[in-house]
């Protein structure tokens, strides 16, 4: 037997019942992005590691990315994630813009990871993002996008919770507990860890920090205190608008969620999986008021977030939130072969029908009406038409509703109204 060649590893195949629930999360990404003011853009899909370097993460940059030298010798990266890229463009054309931007972006991403359930070294991921506007209120919005989203897919609020931190509260109670300044990056990445690693073994990763135990105590404390955002005049803000926005019961405060990332300044947010068998992060976000500077544009405040394919449609699928009737076929109608005869008939009542607007498939050659009708259940089409002798002779066609089991024949000049007129009733039912 011949070996087929495998698919590369980490990287998935869409056949079309796959690529249907990646359309529908994409239609849906959409309609609550536009819902929300938010145009969709894109970036290119290979960046200079430089673009990373800077403020992404050690982790990301040296472990996590595909990188490789063009032929002038400059290191290209695939594409880990897209603020950065989103950063410059802004940078490009800061002077043309109208703020605040309100931008989104649905594209394909690539990380150097160890593949399992979840998660995949090629993924599609939803940005979306607020630029120039420093507010806890533009902050509260992406996190109203985020929950509305939920929302649309129909996942409730048990189902999955969104937890929220400030970065600048959380540098300002570790700096209570005399942390080095060379120990404050670690602590912060020691942090955004502790749901990874069984707590004997966190605990011995921060004391191999420098964490002394007196202050492994504080930082537990620190971490358990629920009422902590109500030291913050920004989360005070945030929960105020977060409320009037109507999403509060998707909110809460968690000083646990840090984000790993460097480049995050303020208010920071992680979409999470609360169901019984499902428990982890789906999305993730957070205020960056610097790293636009840091790419050679003029200062500007932004906020965003991202949210994997992957994870999300797990997510969905236990739950029952992904639809059991994705069409797969973008052609509801098929015109059948009846013989040679009428061959040349049945296509041009095709291309006909597709002038007047209709997506129609045509069956290649001719075959017994039986085999067509089957073929044209299983491709998911609505409704047959077939061109015999008679329907020729008559300037005819006769149509069979497959849902309702049922046919008629009529003028061919009536087809294309009569068509969308059955097509209409099928989407309303």
């Amino acid at each position: 037997m011949n070996t087929i060649i495998s698919s590369v590893k980490g990287t998935r195949d869409f056949y079309p019942r796959e690529m249907a629930v990646r359309t529908w999360l994409y239609n849906k990404v959409r309609q609550v992005s536009e819902s929300f003011g938010y145009q969709e853009y894109e970036g290119p899909l290979l960046e200079t590691i430089e673009l990373y370097a800077a403020k992404s993460g050690e982790e990301l940059v040296k472990e996590q990315s595909f990188v490789f030298p063009d032929r002038s010798g400059n290191l290209i990266t695939l594409r880990p994630e897209l603020t950065p890229t989103l950063v410059r463009m802004v940078a490009q054309q800061q002077n043309q813009l109208t703020l605040p931007l309100r931008w989104w972006s649905f594209g394909p991403f690539w990380r150097y990871e160890r593949p399992q359930k979840g998660r995949t070294r090629e993924f599609f991921q939803w940005n979306i993002d607020l630029v120039g506007e420093a507010s806890p209120e533009a902050d509260a919005e992406m996190v109203a996008v985020m929950a509305s989203f939920y929302r649309a897919t129909g996942l409730a609020a048990d189902e999955v919770t969104i937890l929220v931190n400030n970065r600048r509260l959380m540098d300002a109670e570790l700096a209570k507990l005399a942390l080095a300044d060379d120990q404050r990056g670690a602590v912060i990445r020691l942090v955004d860890r502790r749901d990874k690693l069984a707590p004997e073994k966190w605990r011995d990763y921060a004391l191999e920090l420098g964490v002394s135990p007196q202050q492994f105590d504080q930082l537990l404390a620190l971490l358990d205190n629920q009422l902590l955002w109500q030291e913050s005049d920004e989360l005070v803000r945030f929960f105020n608008a977060v409320d009037a926005l109507g999403v509060s019961e998707y909110v809460r405060f968690d000083p646990q969620i840090i984000r790993g990332l460097d480049y995050y300044t303020g208010t920071v947010y992680e979409g999470r999986a609360i169901t019984k068998d499902f428990r982890r992060a789906v999305a993730g976000g957070g205020r960056y008021d610097n790293l636009l500077a840091d790419v050679g544009g003029d200062p500007l405040p932004g906020t965003g977030f991202a949210m994997g394919d992957v994870v999300i449609s797990l997510l969905l699928e236990e739950t029952g939130n992904i639809p059991d009737n994705l069409d797969t076929s973008p052609a509801p109608v098929l015109v059948t072969i009846f013989d040679e005869g009428s061959l040349l008939a049945s296509y041009k009542t095709a291309a006909d029908l597709r002038r007047n607007g209709l997506n129609v498939v045509c069956y290649p050659v001719p075959a017994k009406l039986g085999k067509q009708f089957k073929y044209a259940d299983r491709i998911g089409a609505k409704i047959v038409i077939v061109l015999g002798p008679d329907e020729l002779a008559q300037n005819q066609i006769t149509i069979k509703n497959l849902s309702q089991r049922e046919q008629f024949t009529i003028p061919r000049s009536e087809a294309p109204q009569m068509l969308r007129k059955i097509l209409d009733i099928e989407k309303s039912v």
